[in-house]
């Protein structure tokens, strides 16, 4: 878990609304990549842990005997479940609950998916918990963008998105330590995550890259549910002066693109797999 912050209900209060249309996907057939490593019968069952509105949950499901997404936040799970119902999706099943909780009677999965979620969890804790819950040679699988990917000098057709303007717009509302819930985050979230597995008796990691590079056009309805959907600018953050805060951020995204269009482009996501053995380790005398 970060240091020195403790979990609480509110880390993502009033994002659900916001999470899919703000946030971009991951690279195009990351499923079907993710699918294919686990191979034939390898995802039976899977868990989303730390599924949000279904993202993962809702792709991999074509892919998977049955999907359980587990999430803290019930209106992230109503969003899935409404996601779910306008697809067609009939194997998803969506459990309130914090990954601390496992393995909270789900029985045994093939593999259990954190998307950018795992460094929220008391890690050695769920990592001992998803082991016991793996079947021999069961994926735990770290989903989530590739990070520091190589520039691309290609020109977008349009500006690209304020980031770094909307970033100071926060840090002007909530202060300059990033916010969590009701906490703060002084030494960002951890990673490492080798260093957790290890010893928690998994082997790996398998690392895959899905490439991306797609131009998607976001608008400033995008951008501003973009903003909404994270932890550290969730609308609950901001109490009465959010309605304030969201001028100034459509001030600056008109600044920025007087027309509300802007142009960026897909990232590449990473996959990295460890294994729960399929033989329990020798023992000496």
């Amino acid at each position: 878990m970060p240091e020195g912050w403790q979990w609480d209900s509110t880390l993502f209060r009033g994002s659900a609304p916001h999470y899919t249309r703000g946030r971009l996907p991951y690279a195009p057939g990351y499923a079907e990549v993710l699918a294919a490593v686990l191979g034939p019968g390898g995802a039976g069952r899977l868990l989303d842990a730390g599924c949000g509105p279904g993202t993962v949950a809702l792709d991999m499901a074509w892919h998977v005997s049955e999907v359980v997404g587990l999430d803290p936040d019930a209106d992230m799970l109503a969003e899935a479940g409404r996601r779910a119902g306008a697809l067609g999706i009939r194997n998803v099943r969506w459990v309130h609950g914090r990954a601390e909780d496992l393995p909270a009677g789900l029985g045994m999965f093939d593999a259990v998916v954190f998307a950018q979620s795992f460094h929220w969890t008391d890690r050695e804790r769920v990592a001992a918990a998803v082991r016991d819950m793996l079947a021999p040679g069961g994926a735990f699988v770290l989903l989530s963008d590739r990070k520091d990917p190589p520039p691309d000098p290609r020109p977008l057709p349009l500006p690209a998105p304020p980031y770094e303007r909307l970033a100071e717009l926060v840090r002007a509302h909530l202060g300059p330590v990033r916010r969590a819930g009701q906490g703060v985050l002084e030494h960002g979230t951890p990673g490492r995550e080798e260093l957790v597995l290890g010893p928690a008796g998994f082997e790996g990691p398998e690392r895959y890259v899905v490439p991306a590079g797609e131009v998607v056009v976001r608008t400033a309805d995008d951008l501003v549910a973009w903003v909404f959907s994270r932890s550290d600018s969730a609308p609950h953050l901001f109490a009465d002066k959010a309605a304030a805060f969201e001028r100034e951020v459509r001030e600056a995204l008109a600044a920025a693109s007087p027309n509300g269009r802007f142009a960026e482009r897909l990232q590449a996501s990473a996959i990295r797999i460890w294994r729960k053995p399929r033989r329990a380790p020798l023992r000496g005398r």
